[in-house]
């Protein structure tokens, strides 16, 4: 806050101009404060508005909350939750089906709230938060989810043989969790590149419908691995792989839209974000198409990545340990060397300059194993072994120029005495980097027992 100045007075002048001097100043000094104390009051209020609408929120959900486990609770006991039982029905066949009613449940999940089950909550509010918290829209929308599964027999559908004749775990796999230990799941659309693989899967409707099933059957086989008590996983991080599709696909896209249907009104927060990646031109009108059909919750929930920014959007979400080498990470399958305990290590090279990665090594008699990545590449490297004795001479293991983004780097070196490994980075790009790496050593092996075994 800027003072206003004051002159103090001369010497001459009277004791009058000194009290008018000392008033003035006082009351400017009153006058600075009471404007502290009314910016502060301001701020307070603002806090204390901040406050009382998150608590009317707070209010707003569990009151939210409770009406929908009422509804839920009346529509169990009361035989109507999958509609009103049709008249023709004896009256011992609806007390049968009342009984039976009781234990429903969703995903393993027992819906009659009076049950008291720990992660029933967990699944109204999944419903409730698709819903904007509006406990009517949120009822109804359970209705229409659990005819669609009766109707569709999801609960039997993993117990199916679909006779697909094909192998379909490239398009749709679970691997590995994210930064808060959420399945990853991977939709692949590369491998209908296969022209052969393509007309099998998609030829026909009945083909089609078939592969529509396989994708709920995944989907039913993927939520498994979820648990819905609270604080734990409940939901999925989604990956979609555009690389290598084409515009004409057209019988693809139509059953991907069926898919993205099913999933928006029969599984509520299943999926917590999707990523697109490596996203094709003509995906984008499509896109645009969808968005129209997507209520506002879900719009923010998809996240579209240029193929350039693939690796550093992946790893917002991902670990490096957890993110598959061709995306840009460390993890690569059957991996014998790391798995995703061995925690990766961060530096940042800032722009034209180098960056060192140094593996200390005390003992002799080692093999040293890493591994690293480079966000975005297009800088050079080189891996030395440097020798704690000066006498003994540096050994250049490795020198790269510009590698392709979505490239990991192992090696490996056997450690004949005491020095370091030094990986050296020189970016001379205009934007930082970012490097993952890790390293372990192991005891050497001779080359002929390995070939032994």
């Amino acid at each position: 806050m800027m003072e206003e100045k004051i002159e103090k007075p001369h010497d001459q002048e009277s004791e009058d101009d000194v009290d008018e001097y000392e008033e003035e100043l006082i009351f400017k000094l009153l006058e600075s404060n009471e404007n502290i104390v009314d910016i502060e009051s301001k701020s307070i209020r603002e806090d204390e508005k901040m406050v009382v609408s998150s608590n009317e929120m707070k209010l707003r959900k569990k009151k939210a909350l409770l009406d929908f486990r009422c509804m839920v609770e009346d529509a169990i006991l009361g035989n109507y939750v999958l509609g009103e039982p049709h008249k023709s029905i004896s009256k011992q066949e609806i007390k049968k089906m009342k009984e039976q009613l009781r234990d429903i449940t969703l995903w393993g999940v027992p819906l009659l709230p009076s049950k008291s089950h720990e992660s029933t909550d967990n699944i109204f509010l999944k419903f409730l938060k698709a819903k904007e918290f509006k406990a009517e829209e949120a009822f109804d929308m359970l209705q229409k989810t659990l005819k669609w599964r009766r109707e569709y027999k999801t609960d039997t559908i993993l117990d199916e043989n679909l006779n697909l004749d094909v192998v379909l775990e490239k398009i749709l796999y679970i691997n590995s969790v994210d930064k808060q230990g959420r399945p990853l799941y991977y939709t692949f659309y590369g491998a209908f590149k296969d022209k052969g693989l393509y007309r099998r899967v998609l030829g026909t409707e009945e083909d089609r419908e078939k592969f529509l099933r396989w994708r709920v059957q995944f989907m039913e086989k993927s939520i498994k691995k979820l648990s819905f008590k609270q604080g734990e996983a409940d939901s999925m991080l989604q990956i979609i792989d555009f690389k290598n599709s084409g515009s004409d696909m057209k019988e693809l896209r139509a059953v991907t839209k069926k898919a993205f249907l099913i999933a928006q009104a029969n599984y509520p927060e299943i999926i917590h974000k999707t990523i697109m990646i490596n996203v094709p031109f003509w995906h984008y009108t499509s896109h645009l198409v969808s968005s129209k059909i997507m209520n506002h919750r879900t719009k923010g929930r998809y996240i579209i990545a240029r193929p350039s920014k693939v690796t550093q959007t992946l790893l917002k979400y991902i670990s490096p340990e957890n993110l598959p080498v061709e995306y840009g990470g460390l993890k690569r399958e059957n991996d014998v060397e790391f798995s995703s305990e061995d925690v990766a290590s961060e530096l940042i090279v800032r722009t034209n300059s180098a960056g060192c990665i140094k593996i200390p090594v005390s003992e002799a008699g080692v093999t040293m194993v890493w591994d690293f990545t480079v966000v975005g590449w297009e800088v050079t490297c080189k891996e030395e072994f440097i020798p704690d004795d000066e006498g003994s001479y540096r050994i250049l293991l490795r020198k790269y120029k510009e590698k392709k983004m979505g490239e990991s780097v192992r090696n490996s070196f056997y450690i004949s005495e005491p020095g370091k490994i030094v990986i050296t980075i020189e970016n001379t790009t205009l934007k930082k980097r970012k490097i993952y790496y890790r390293s372990k050593s192991k005891p050497y092996v001779p080359t002929y027992m390995i070939n032994k075994k």
